[in-house]
């Protein structure tokens, strides 16, 4: 994997003012740079591009935007803080274009552990109401289940030279 990026200090050993990132920005007003970002995202080639990134590649929109952002910083358009200010309007747009093209988009901003943890919830739920539903007490299926399953035996004590106590 080749790295592009520029590394520490490479701008001291270069000439002054050589990337767009070194320069003042092109747009200081936020909301200059929110009319940039939505003309930009009016064209439909742009906007098909974001959107396919969304469904094609199961991007989030949260993804997608700071992407456009990062691009922004780095090409000297504006700078991380007018980025900050901007993205959640280029969010919501881009999320209406998702909704308007009938895109089930995810806005990237559920944490997918406890996303998952609800939807395990909401299986065990199911399970309990279908188990009482039959007759069954849910706690003793469990039970037995649990009884079930093997216990391992305790370890057996170690006997090499870091299992010993105090030396």
């Amino acid at each position: 994997m080749a790295f592009n990026a520029p590394i520490p200090g490479q701008s001291l050993t270069t000439t002054p003012k050589n990337y767009p990132w070194e320069r003042p920005q092109e747009i200081n007003d936020p909301e200059e740079a929110i009319q940039m970002h939505l003309t930009r995202l009016s064209n439909p080639d742009v906007l098909e591009a974001a959107l396919d990134l969304i469904e094609l590649e199961g991007l989030d929109i949260q993804t997608v935007v700071k992407g456009m952002m990062r691009a922004a910083v780095s090409k000297g358009i504006h700078n991380i803080d007018i980025a900050l200010l901007v993205a959640p309007v280029v969010h919501e747009f881009i999320k209406q274009a998702a909704k308007a093209a009938k895109i089930d988009a995810d806005d990237g901003f559920v944490d997918k552990t406890a996303k998952e943890k609800q939807k395990q919830d909401t299986i065990s739920a199911r399970a309990s109401k279908q188990l009482i539903s039959m007759g069954a007490k849910p706690k003793e299926v469990v039970k037995e289940i649990v009884e079930e399953v093997e216990v391992p035996e305790k370890e057996a004590p170690r006997n090499g030279l870091m299992a010993r106590g105090g030396v």
